[in-house]
């Protein structure tokens, strides 16, 4: 996947509107919205806040809560779905939640708006407040994408080649906090065991349109610098699969072909006292490994 497959920029976007079946998703919460955004969006704010566990059952509500929102926002199979969110680095990778989610639904036509809103109005392009009226249509059933990761999955690469790539705040890693909404807000602070780690932010750059993503080749580099490359399994996490939904869409255009992400994420795993979590600031190899904290 290219980074002209996903990425879009404010003018590219203007065009497609222009030419094409495009349903645009608004991933901000209703208030913001309201006060002004792309004209033609749909406000979609649970590609956000929506919380997934990995069991089937859990799978199974995720899918057939998108398939009839994504529906009801107009999507039929035919028409490019762009997501965005306000810039790419205060909405915790929203706009990528949705091209992760769409991407395991198998639906062929996936974009984010690089830059997010705020790059479309430093563009100059127009803005609405006036909400639009989708028509809904039949969210279609295609064959489903693997890069769906369960708590099972993770569990058994824990000690493997496998790479586990956290990408959480600073904070998170360290296990000074739990998540991003609060210290306490799970109850375990730590990582996954062995875990690698490169801070989501680390993936975009400044531009004069605020924050993008970087290229590729710099993508690479920042992996690089955490001793991961192309050709490594990579199984990303953050808290509920927002900011390693960024990551997501970061690696791919970068050319990493075996990527999947564990969207249930920390907010599933700290719940289970029986998995083993990393806590403590982690140590060199040669030095003392961090401690294993596991349930009694």
């Amino acid at each position: 996947m290219s980074i002209d497959a996903t990425l879009i920029a404010p003018d590219q976007l203007a065009t497609l509107q222009a030419t094409e079946p495009v349903v645009i998703i608004d991933t901000r919460d209703a208030d913001t919205f309201a006060a002004g955004h792309i004209p033609g969006a749909v406000n979609l704010r649970e590609v956000f806040t929506f919380l997934a566990t990995s069991t089937p059952e859990g799978l199974q509500e995720l899918k057939a809560t998108f398939a009839k929102a994504l529906g009801d926002a107009g999507l039929s199979g035919k028409e490019t779905a762009v997501f965005y969110e306000d810039s790419m680095n205060s909405g915790y990778g929203q706009s990528c939640r949705g091209y992760y989610l769409l991407t395991w639904l198998g639906y062929p036509k996936i974009k984010v708006l690089n830059g997010g809103f705020s790059a479309w109005k430093a563009a100059g392009l127009p803005v609405s407040t006036e909400a639009a009226t989708p028509t809904p249509a039949t969210f279609p059933e295609l064959p489903m994408a693997d890069v769906m990761l369960t708590q099972a999955d993770v569990q058994a690469a824990l000690g493997t080649s496998t790479v586990l790539l956290d990408v959480r705040d600073v904070d998170e890693w360290i296990g000074d906090s739990s998540s991003p909404y609060g210290k306490d807000f799970a109850p375990r602070k730590g990582r996954l065991p062995g875990a690698k780690w490169v801070e989501w932010y680390r993936f975009m750059k400044p531009s004069a349109q605020g924050p993008v993503f970087k290229t590729p080749d710099e993508v690479k580099a920042e992996c690089a610098t955490a001793g991961i490359t192309p050709d490594d399994t990579v199984y990303l996490y953050c808290f509920k699969g927002a900011r390693a939904s960024n990551t997501f869409l970061a690696l791919k255009q970068a050319g990493f072909s075996d990527v999947r992400m564990y969207f249930g994420s920390w907010n599933e795993w700290s719940r289970d006292d029986s998995l083993p979590i990393e806590t403590g600031l982690p140590f060199a190899p040669a030095s003392k490994p961090a401690s294993l904290a596991l349930a009694a």
